[in-house]
C-alpha cells in the first residue's frame, strides 16, 4: 500500500489550498487517515485525523480553518485549508492505518509529504 499526497504549493496569507491523499493497493479495512505537518527542527505534529466511523480530531491551531474529509471507499482523504497563515508553512504528511486482509492487524503507513508555503 502506498499513500500519494498532492495539492501543496505556494499561497499568500489568507488564501486556500486543498490537499489530497490517496491510498493505492489492496486494503481490507481502514482504521483512520490523517494529516501531520513538520517544519525543520521540530517534531511532526497532528493536523487533522478522521476515523472510519467519521470521528474527527483537529489540532487547536487549525480548528475553524481546516476541514478534513474522507471518500466513501475510505481510501482517500482531503484537507481543505482556508485562511492560511505563514505559520501553517510546513511539509504535510499523510498518515493512515490499514488492515490488508481479514484478521490482519492494522499497520501504519506514511505518504511522501507535500510542501505548503504561506507567504505573508
Amino acid at each position: 500500500v502506498q499513500l500519494q499526497a498532492s495539492g501543496g504549493g505556494l499561497v499568500q496569507a489568507g488564501g486556500s489550498l486543498t490537499l489530497s491523499c490517496a491510498a493505492s493497493g489492496s486494503i481490507f479495512s481502514t482504521n483512520f487517515m490523517g494529516w501531520y505537518r513538520q517544519v525543520p527542527g521540530k517534531e511532526r505534529g497532528l493536523v487533522a485525523k478522521i476515523t472510519r466511523g467519521g470521528v474527527i480530531t483537529y489540532a487547536d491551531s487549525v480548528k475553524g480553518r481546516f476541514t478534513i474529509s474522507m471518500d466513501s471507499a475510505k481510501t482517500t482523504i482531503y484537507l481543505q485549508m482556508n485562511s492560511l497563515k505563514p505559520e501553517d508553512t510546513a511539509v504535510y504528511f499523510c498518515n493512515a492505518e490499514f488492515a490488508l486482509r481479514v484478521a490482519y492487524p492494522y499497520d501504519e503507513y506514511w505518504g511522501q509529504g507535500t510542501q505548503v508555503t504561506v507567504s505573508s
